[in-house]
């Protein structure tokens, strides 16, 4: 191997207290093992990041950055440290790859910083862009001819012109590499990332399988995998699973797939496996897909572990949902049929609401408002361990789109320069808490946050285990008749004890980890 040619891939830092597997970087690395010498960083595990990424440059044995970037807090050292990286070495080539490098492709590549996008899954396209680099010891700026047939990926030309290449299918993900864990073990251990959540100690996240059949108008996995859906098989699961259980003696797992539950067949394969291990598991899925499982599937796979669901409630409008072009079958009455079933199996519903579409009238957007509100309050009578998690609708439409056309036309866009990004005011877009959105007025914003806070008092989230006994009575208690009487305006007691006691919102910070 060329000692002049190492990659470095870097993690950035995305929440103070929640570190995870690495996933995207592990696959990324899993794609050039054994073929090219790389390292990783892990922003999450480091306190100062650009000092390690520094040592390495310094060597003069390393020519490619390449970052995994979502959107929100990974934006604030993705950006500085990839800018600083070209600056002090110009001759390094950077690449980009994740959500928000994909979603916002016009900002990032036109900064001055970022070389390439690996629009996408990168199994293919990133050794593949590496092979190109190093074979032709191509510059930034020419021979583009051939670099064209590489698919997910995005640069610009020798005119200037943004190029994007076609989309490659998604591959049979059994028949890719293994995650390089023992790699990742030997810059930071293996246990680091295993915690003790609400579903059990030494958690383990792991992501099963790529992209979601449904093309829903307000999701940013949409764009990078237009309704297509690829998964490893349960067999293949399950061998990892088992190797962190003898290794790690994991006690649950996070599955962190857009959408584990699409196959059922998979599902109870992969239920039928795990049912003896004592592992508790939590994964993302569809209300209208998971509803058609029968109640003995359902049980079967409670029995087998699985404690909560995530499942995208969005609203409990019909239209709103039809404006959301969510597919399927979904309905309100639909979700409240389905909180009342997983009661009595014991399976926990963790439902997401998005607040805060966009309409033709203020007056029709706060009606919106109110109505999820009550419906929200509605689920909680029907299934009270039923977990609400709140997010206002943040844009990220695709183009073209009905949904993108009527934002546009109510006067919203998007930083145009990459560095924008990193105002705290788009780290909360990205978080969908702040959503910079002109149909909606500080008066509905307040309206949700503080309905949110309430609820969040008179229903702590089991997912952070500290609040529990006088605690968890205390915020009830003090919330009870704000809930009970619908007022919700300036909840600064329930304020105060949530900062007290350092209250954890899953939505944004993950579960509670020790």
């Amino acid at each position: 191997m060329n000692d002049k040619n190492k990659i470095l891939i870097f993690n950035p830092r995305s929440a103070n207290a929640k570190h995870r597997m690495p996933n995207s970087i592990l696959q990324v690395g899993a794609s050039i093992y054994g073929k090219y010498d790389f390292v990783f960083v892990d922003g999450n595990l480091e306190n100062d990041p650009w000092q390690k990424i520094n040592s390495y440059f310094k060597t003069g044995e390393y020519k490619y950055f390449c970052s995994t970037v979502m959107p929100g807090p990974q934006l604030k050292q993705a950006i500085p440290l990839t800018k600083k990286i070209k600056e002090d070495y110009p001759d390094c080539i950077t690449i980009w790859g994740g959500y928000f490098a994909s979603n916002q492709y016009k900002a990032c590549i036109t900064s001055g910083f970022v070389d390439y996008i690996i629009d996408g899954p990168g199994d293919v396209a990133f050794p593949k862009l590496i092979d190109y680099l190093e074979n032709n010891n191509a510059s930034i700026k020419s021979n583009t001819e051939n670099i064209k047939t590489i698919k997910n990926l995005i640069f610009l030309n020798s005119k200037g012109e943004i190029i994007k290449t076609p989309k490659e299918k998604l591959l049979d993900q059994d028949a890719l590499p293994p995650l390089p864990y023992e790699h990742l073990n030997t810059f930071y251990p293996l246990k680091n990332y295993l915690h003790k959540t609400f579903l059990g100690r030494n958690t383990f996240s792991y992501h099963s399988s790529m992209g979601c059949p449904f093309t829903c108008s307000f999701c940013a996995v949409v764009p990078i995998y237009n309704g297509r859906w690829k998964a490893k098989t349960a067999k293949t699961i399950y061998k990892d699973v088992k190797y962190f259980k003898e290794k790690y003696n994991i006690e649950a797992i996070e599955f962190h797939d857009n959408n584990f539950f699409t196959s059922r067949k998979r599902v109870l394969e992969f239920s039928e496996l795990i049912k003896n291990d004592n592992i508790s598991w939590w994964g993302e899925g569809r209300i209208d897909t998971i509803n058609k499982y029968s109640d003995e599937d359902l049980q079967f796979m409670k029995e087998a572990g699985c404690k909560m669901i995530f499942l995208g409630a969005e609203t409990g409008n019909d239209e709103v949902l039809k404006q959301m072009n969510k597919g399927g079958t979904q309905t309100g009455s639909m979700i409240k049929q389905f909180v009342k079933r997983l009661q009595p199996i014991g399976i926990i519903p963790e439902l997401s609401f998005v607040l805060g579409m966009p309409a033709k009238t203020p007056e029709k957007v706060m009606q919106q408002i109110n109505e999820d509100i009550a419906f929200i309050k509605q689920i909680k009578e029907i299934n009270p361990d039923a977990e609400i998690i709140i997010y206002l609708y943040s844009p990220v439409a695709t183009e073209g789109s009905e949904l993108y056309q009527q934002i546009q036309k109510a006067g919203f866009s998007f930083p145009k320069h990459l560095e924008d990004w990193l105002n705290p005011a788009w780290e909360n877009f990205d978080l969908r808490k702040n959503p910079l959105t002109p149909w909606l007025t500080p008066k509905m914003v307040d309206k949700i946050m503080n309905f949110e806070t309430v609820l969040n008092g008179y229903y702590p989230t089991a997912t952070d285990f500290r609040i529990k006994g006088l605690k968890r009575s205390l915020l009830r208690g003090i919330s009870k008749v704000r809930y009970q009487t619908g007022y919700y305006k300036y909840p600064y007691e329930i304020k105060l004890l949530h900062k007290i006691w350092k209250y954890r919102q899953p939505e944004t910070q993950g579960f509670y980890n020790e």
